[in-house]
C-alpha cells in the first residue's frame, strides 16, 4: 500500500506546501485550537498547519489525532489537504467524522514513496477531485498551476467489494435507530478505506475517544445520545480529561471540569462502563489470546496485541464507539494473520549485565525500536533471558506506541506469537534486519532526559496509569523518606487499583510521603493546577510523557527510573549520572578499549572516561 497512490477522503483544496520528511502526531503535536505544531522534537515545531497543504510521510502515536483533526476543521484551522507516503486512519477518520457528522472535510491523499519524494521541490500544490489529481507548482498561487512541473493521479479508496451481511445492510438503512445508522457509515467507510473484504464480530471495545480536547468531540457524543445509541458489547472507557469526582477539590477550571466530565457522563449514557483507565489490561476483562476486540488508545493497543495476543487494529477515536455500537469491525490489519507478522528484525546487543537494568531501560528501548520500526511490525531480538516484568512491557509498549505507527512488536522468546524470530516472521526468514547499538540506547535516553536543569519541580509519575505492582514499588521507595516541601509529586491511576491500593495502607503511605493520587485521568490530559504554575521542570519515568509533555506543558522535562524520580522528590535534584545498565553497557562495550572517548549523538556529545570503573555524568 505504501507504493500506491490512494484517495483517502476526497476533495478540492489549494495552498502552500509544508513538508516534513518525520512522522507526525496529531494529539501531543498540534495545539487542535489553534492549528500550531507543539511537538518540540518536530522539525515543523511552531509552524501553523491552517491553510496549508501538510505533506508528511504519515501519523504516529496517539489515536486520538482523529479528535484533533477533528476539532481543527470545526474550529477553522484545518489544513487545506493532508498529503501523505503512507495511508494513515487516524488522520483520514478525523475528517471522515466530519464530513459525516458535521458537513466539513479536507483532501486526505497517500501518493506513495516515489511521488511524495517529489514534493520537497515544490511550494504550492492543489488537489482536485475531479479526476483525483495532486498538482505540485514551484512559486505563485495555484491559480497557475498549468505551469506546474509534476501532477499525480490517485485511484479511490478501495473497498467497493465488501461483503455485508443481511443484518450490517440492515444497520445500514437505519432499522436498528439512527445512531446504529451513522455508525455502521462511518465503520464502511473506514473498512472501503483500509482494504477490507468483510466485516468481523467484536469481543468487547475500548474507547479512547472519551478524552476531551474541545467542544467537537462532546458535540460528537452527544449527538449518538440524542439519537438513543447503546453499545452492544461490553465496553470500558479510556482516562477523560479530569478526575470525575474531585475535580473541583483539585482546582480544575469549570471550562474544562464540566464538558469533560459531560463527555465521560455520555459514553457511560451510551453503556460503557466506568473504567477511566488508559491500561485496560490491568483490568479483569482483559481479553485473552486470539480475542477479537476493538482497542482504541496507542498504548493499549500495542500491549493487547504485542502482550496478550489479543487482535485489534489501531482504532481511532470516534470509530472505536461506532465500532462498539454496531458490534463491527473492519476485517483488516492485525486481526489478520498476514498483518501481524514482522517485517523488520531489530537486534540488541549483547546486554552482558542483565541484573543491573533497572525500569527505564524498557521505555528507553520501546522509544528507539518505535522510532526505527516507523509503520513496520518489528521483531525484537536479544531479550529472550531478560523477563520483563508485565509493567516492563507495559512501559516499552506505551514507548513503541509512542513513535510508531505500527500497533505491534514482537519481542523474541516473550511476547505470545514470537517464541523466536522466525515464529514472528511467519516462517518466511526474510526481513530485513536493524541492529540497535549501545549509542543508540545511549541517544534515545538523552533524547528522552532532554534538559539540563537539574532543579526538579514536579515528578510525574503513572503514564499510562499505575499498577498496584508499581504502588507497591513506589511506596517501598518511599518508605523511611518524605518528598520535599519544594517538590510535587503526582500519581495517576485507575479507580479500581486505588480501591486495592487503600485496602492494604499502600495509598495511605504514598500519601504520607506527599504522594497526590489523582484518578480517571491520566498526564496527557493534565494541566495547570494539577501541575503546579510555578513548576518549570518535571521528571517522569515514562518515555511516552518525556516525549508529549514539553509540547502539552511547556515544561523542561527530566528522565530517569522510578527510583530516580523519588530521588529527585526528596532532593529536588535530577540524577546527575546515567543509569547503571547505560553504564554497564559502555563499560562492557564502548569503554574497554580507550580511556577516554566522545560519543556523538543529536545535536551534542557525552565526554566520559573509565577509571576505577565509573563513567562521567550526563553532558550538561
Amino acid at each position: 500500500m505504501a507504493g500506491r497512490s490512494q484517495v483517502l477522503v476526497g476533495g478540492n483544496a489549494s495552498g502552500e506546501v509544508l513538508y516534513a520528511d518525520e512522522a507526525l502526531s496529531f494529539w501531543g503535536g498540534v495545539d487542535p485550537t489553534s492549528g500550531v505544531v507543539i511537538d518540540s522534537r518536530h522539525p515543523l515545531r511552531g509552524a501553523c498547519l491552517a491553510g496549508r497543504v501538510l505533506a508528511i510521510p504519515r501519523g504516529r502515536g496517539s489515536c486520538t489525532g482523529s479528535q484533533v483533526i477533528l476539532e481543527l476543521l470545526l474550529g477553522g484551522r484545518a489544513p487545506a489537504a493532508v498529503l501523505l507516503e503512507q495511508p494513515d486512519e487516524i488522520i483520514a477518520l478525523g475528517v471522515i467524522v466530519a464530513e459525516e457528522l458535521f458537513d466539513r472535510s479536507m483532501p486526505v491523499l497517500s501518493l506513495g514513496e516515489e511521488h511524495f519524494s517529489q514534493i520537497p521541490s515544490y511550494s504550492h500544490a492543489t488537489v482536485e477531485e475531479d479526476g483525483q489529481v495532486v498538482r505540485f507548482c514551484e512559486e505563485g498561487a495555484c491559480q497557475t498551476i498549468e505551469r506546474g512541473r509534476a501532477s499525480i493521479l490517485c485511484s479511490a479508496a478501495r473497498g467497493v467489494d465488501l461483503a455485508l451481511t443481511s443484518n450490517d445492510k440492515a444497520m445500514l438503512e437505519g432499522v436498528h435507530g439512527q445512531a446504529v445508522k451513522a455508525a455502521m457509515h462511518i465503520v464502511v467507510r473506514a473498512a472501503a478505506m483500509q482494504g477490507a473484504k468483510a466485516l468481523l464480530d467484536i469481543k468487547q471495545a475500548h474507547i479512547d475517544g472519551c478524552t476531551y480536547i474541545g467542544p467537537a468531540s462532546l458535540r460528537f457524543a452527544q449527538k449518538f445520545v440524542e439519537w438513543g445509541g447503546k453499545v452492544r458489547v461490553p465496553t470500558t472507557l479510556n482516562a477523560i480529561s479530569v478526575d470525575q469526582r474531585r475535580w473541583h477539590e483539585l482546582g480544575v477550571p469549570v471550562d474544562l471540569g464540566e464538558p469533560a466530565s459531560a463527555l465521560g457522563d455520555a459514553y457511560m449514557t451510551l453503556g460503557a462502563q466506568k473504567s477511566f483507565t488508559c491500561a485496560p489490561y490491568l483490568l479483569d476483562s482483559a481479553p485473552s489470546l486470539g480475542e477479537q476486540v476493538a482497542w482504541g488508545e496507542s498504548n493499549a493497543v500495542v500491549f493487547a496485541n504485542s502482550v496478550l495476543g489479543a487482535r485489534t487494529q489501531k482504532y481511532a477515536d470516534f470509530l472505536d464507539i461506532c465500532i462498539a455500537l454496531t458490534g463491527r469491525a473492519p476485517l483488516a490489519g492485525c486481526h489478520l494473520d498476514e498483518w501481524r507478522r514482522a517485517s523488520l528484525v531489530l537486534t540488541l546487543p549483547p546486554l552482558g549485565m542483565l541484573g543491573q537494568l533497572d525500569d527505564s531501560f524498557y521505555p528507553t528501548l520501546g522509544y528507539l525500536c518505535g522510532l526505527r520500526a516507523g509503520a513496520h511490525v518489528p521483531v525484537v531480538a536479544g531479550l529472550e533471558a531478560a523477563r520483563p516484568s508485565r509493567d516492563n512491557l507495559k512501559a516499552f509498549c506505551a514507548a513503541f506506541g509512542t513513535t510508531a505507527s505500527a500497533p505491534m512488536v514482537h519481542i523474541a522468546g516473550i511476547t505470545p506469537e514470537a517464541p523466536d524470530v522466525a515464529a514472528a516472521l511467519g516462517g518466511s526468514g526474510s526481513a530485513a534486519t536493524c541492529e540497535i547499538t549501545v549509542e543508540d540506547l545511549r541517544a534515545t535516553w538523552q533524547r528522552l532526559d532532554a534538559s539540563c536543569e537539574s532543579a526538579v519541580d514536579l515528578v510525574s509519575l503513572g503514564n499510562p496509569h499505575f499498577s498496584s505492582e508499581e504502588c507497591l514499588t513506589l511506596a517501598e521507595l518511599c518508605r523511611e523518606s518524605r518528598k520535599s516541601a519544594n517538590v510535587a509529586v503526582v500519581v495517576t491511576l485507575s479507580r479500581s487499583v486505588l480501591a486495592a491500593m487503600q485496602q492494604v495502607g499502600c495509598a495511605a503511605e504514598l500519601q504520607r510521603f506527599g504522594a497526590e493520587l489523582v484518578t480517571d485521568t491520566c498526564w496527557c490530559m493534565l494541566g495547570e493546577p494539577v501541575v503546579p504554575p510555578t513548576a518549570s521542570t518535571v521528571i517522569t519515568n515514562s518515555a511516552k510523557f518525556a516525549h508529549y509533555g514539553p509540547g502539552l506543558l511547556r515544561r523542561e522535562f527530566r528522565f530517569a527510573s522510578l527510583a530516580g524520580c523519588v530521588s529527585a522528590a526528596c532532593s529536588g535534584k535530577a540524577p546527575v549520572e546515567l543509569p547503571m545498565w547505560l553504564r554497564g553497557m559502555a563499560l562492557g562495550q564502548q569503554a574497554r578499549s580507550f580511556g577516554t572517548a566522545t560519543l556523538r549523538h543529536g545535536a551534542g556529545s557525552t565526554r566520559f572516561w573509565h577509571r576505577f570503573g565509573r563513567l562521567a555524568k550526563r553532558p550538561c
